[in-house]
């Protein structure tokens, strides 16, 4: 198991977040198209990616929906954790 950061296991969270490089990069900086997620907020990116489940919040042609099905919590939280970890710049 790889460290733990806000609920969240790192080593885990890298793995889930090979499918999230397609847009946000692998750094996770994202690009002029796709928002940077390296290094913001635990807790908020799992509030974010709960949203996008929920439905709440959209993205364009519903990625994020597609994207955001199948995880459950531990998951947000792991590669929210793994995110988090990352620098911003």
């Amino acid at each position: 198991a790889g460290s733990a950061l806000a609920g969240g296991d790192l080593a885990r969270g890298a793995d889930i977040a090979e499918e999230c490089a397609n847009c946000h990069g692998e750094d996770g900086k994202g690009d002029d198209e796709f928002p940077a997620i390296a290094g913001q907020d635990a807790a908020i990116l799992v509030i974010f990616l709960k949203t996008f489940k929920s439905g709440e919040r959209t993205s364009e042609d519903d990625v994020m929906q597609e994207y955001t099905a199948d995880l459950t919590d531990q998951d947000m939280a792991d590669v929210a954790a793994y995110f988090s970890s990352l620098p911003a710049n």
